[in-house]
């Protein structure tokens, strides 16, 4: 069994080379975050976010604060940061822009939530189906809005006709607010919204909880059409590098809500439910509506 011992022996020394390899090589992880609103180059927690990142990876950490997502996508792509923190669309930006990045994980909300979904809701059962909607009154919000028009347009369609904003049964108006208060007072038919939701399910809240609390009977609402998922935004890791670096991040980030839940909430403030692992498979839906935003046909 001399053979079996030398074979274990060099598999170790094999392993133990790569897991000192590449902090070896790297030298020090450089985090990229977004500046807190009016808040100059700053974010709240820094110094504890930084110490347990070095605790996690065991090596030196760095964090490069950025002013904006365009200046954070830049410095991802040009290679002065490692690993960055996005919002859904910053990410599907970057991913088109360089395809070098690699979601690695994206927060959870505590109802379970891991994105959102728009929504076609109607009161009284105004609407039935989806093609009905030529017929009634619908309230859409701008172009830039996410929920309001983007999904909808990528997504929705009626005779196998997609959604222009141009169509006459359209009621444009400037903000989410703005469609919520027509349903209420009945002089539209329904409304592009929101649901937050994930892979099986979908939570009350969002657009039917905001017409709720308008003062609108629960039973009065109902949901005639439904986006994919779009994910929360996620973490990236800048592509290529290795492997051993992603599954330390993903079993450092996953647990920190239960480890370290006081680091869990400057790293995370909006959603409280802790981290799961995502792939790049899961921002298929993200890519397609920036795409669709920018008007890249040319990527498609």
């Amino acid at each position: 069994m001399a053979w079996a011992s030398a074979l274990l022996a060099s598999l170790v020394g094999q392993s133990a080379e790569s897991f000192a390899g590449w902090r070896e090589d790297m030298k020090s992880f450089r985090i990229g975050m977004i500046a807190e609103p009016g808040g100059g180059r700053t974010v709240t927690g820094l110094a504890m976010l930084k110490q347990s990142y070095e605790r996690a990876l065991g090596i030196p950490v760095d964090i490069f604060v950025a002013r904006d997502y365009a200046a954070l996508i830049d410095a991802q792509a040009t290679g002065r940061v490692d690993y960055a923190l996005y919002s859904t669309t910053a990410y599907a930006t970057a991913a088109l822009l360089c395809a070098c990045v690699e979601p690695v994980v994206a927060p959870v909300g505590e109802d379970g939530a891991t994105g959102i979904k728009a929504i076609l809701v109607t009161r009284d059962a105004r609407l039935s189906k989806t093609s009905d909607v030529s017929t009634h009154r619908v309230a859409i919000a701008r172009l830039d809005s996410v929920a309001g028009f983007v999904l909808p347009q990528l997504e929705f369609a009626v005779k196998q006709v997609a959604l222009t904003g141009s169509e006459p049964f359209l009621v444009h108006v400037d903000s989410a607010s703005a469609a919520e208060a027509m349903l209420v007072d009945g002089s539209v038919d329904a409304i592009f919204g929101w649901l937050p939701a994930n892979a099986d399910t979908e939570f009350r809240g969002g657009t039917l909880q905001r017409l709720e609390d308008a003062g609108m009977d629960e039973a009065s609402l109902s949901v005639v059409w439904r986006s994919s998922l779009l994910r929360y935004g996620p973490h990236a890791l800048r592509s290529g590098l290795d492997v051993e670096l992603r599954t330390t991040l993903v079993a450092f980030l996953t647990a920190l809500k239960i480890s370290q839940p006081d680091t869990y909430d400057f790293l995370e403030p909006r959603r409280g439910g802790g981290m799961a692992e995502v792939r790049a498979g899961d921002y298929v839906t993200a890519i397609e509506m920036v795409r669709a935003l920018t008007g890249d046909a040319a990527q498609r």
